[in-house]
């Protein structure tokens, strides 16, 4: 049987359960495939070959999940569990060190579900996979969030990280040590308000649905 063009995949209409699903879900379903929406995704699921490139394109995003892991795991280790080689910056002192080891546990979570997650994908098939997604409810959100979740974690405990390195650096005395943090927490704001400008810009310029969602652009 032939396969169906990328382009008419767009247009195969979602299921009842996928038409009018809640803005968790939409916030959910943008992170999962970049889209507030189901449309590209189940059209996705149309095909052996689409489906193959979302299946590699998860397991690539889980791969580095935890990879990113084990990089904060590394570094928390090393704050955790040495003394400051300089006495201008104390990051043993006790909220650094809270932050730094509550970051060390949500990264292992993160790697942990990053590869439960991962054997599921690598050994996912299509036509359950569409059975699932097709149900809608909890079954949807439990498919979306086997990618997501790795990431929120991911991304918290890197955040706590930071919050760790920030605290020790604004409590030195050092004004080279407060520059510097300060320079630091400048490109970490600006960083971050680059990638959610394009996230907000994504969002609102997203393909409409046309069974049952519309697009917010302006």
């Amino acid at each position: 049987m032939t396969e169906p063009l990328p382009e008419a995949l767009h247009n195969i209409p979602l299921p009842v359960a996928l038409r009018d699903i809640s803005l968790p879900t939409r916030g959910i379903c943008f992170f999962f495939s970049g889209y507030p929406n189901l449309k590209k995704y189940w059209g996705s699921l149309q095909s052996d070959q689409e489906f193959e490139a979302v299946k590699t394109r998860n397991c690539s995003i889980l791969a580095n999940a935890i990879t990113g892991g084990g990089v904060v795991l590394a570094i928390n280790g090393v704050f955790v569990t040495t003394s400051s080689p300089v006495t201008d910056i104390d990051y043993t002192s006790p909220a650094p060190y809270f932050l730094s080891l509550t970051s060390r546990m949500f990264a292992m979570i993160a790697m942990v579900i990053s590869g439960l997650s991962m054997m599921r994908w690598l050994h996912a098939d299509r036509e359950r996979t569409k059975e699932q997604v097709r149900r809608g409810g909890y079954f949807l959100i439990s498919h979306l969030l086997s990618i997501v979740t790795p990431m929120f974690f991911l991304a918290l405990s890197m955040s706590l990280f930071f919050l760790a390195i920030l605290i020790a650096g604004f409590s030195s005395q050092s004004i080279t040590c407060l520059i510097v943090t300060a320079l630091w927490m400048v490109a970490y704001i600006i960083g971050i308000g680059a990638v959610s400008v394009e996230w907000v810009f994504a969002w609102r310029h997203a393909p409409a649905s046309n069974d049952g969602e519309h697009n917010t652009s302006v």
